[in-house]
């Protein structure tokens, strides 16, 4: 029987642990940027227009909805201003 190969070999319980603690403190991290710039702006009436490309709750396009938990407080908020000026080019 052929040996294991190390990148095949099973973790160490202490590497585990550790692993886990960085996912831990990375999920931390998402949270607390999360919580530290403006809500959503979802209204949870999620449908992609053709002819726009954005959301008819939100007015954010497919990427901005998908990067928005990824997206740092800075990001978020021009996220926003783009929103306003779709909204003000739209008429509504």
């Amino acid at each position: 029987m052929a040996s294991e190969s190390p990148d095949l070999a099973p973790r160490s319980a202490d590497r585990l642990a550790a692993d886990r603690l960085a996912r831990e403190k990375r999920r931390e991290e998402r949270r607390r940027l999360l919580a530290s710039g403006p809500a959503s702006p979802c209204i949870s009436v999620c449908q992609i227009d053709n002819k726009s490309g954005y959301c008819i709750g939100c007015w954010r396009n497919i990427d901005e909805i998908r990067d928005w938990v990824i997206s740092t407080p800075d990001q978020r908020h021009a996220i926003l201003a783009r929103i306003a000026e779709r909204k003000v080019a739209s008429g509504q």
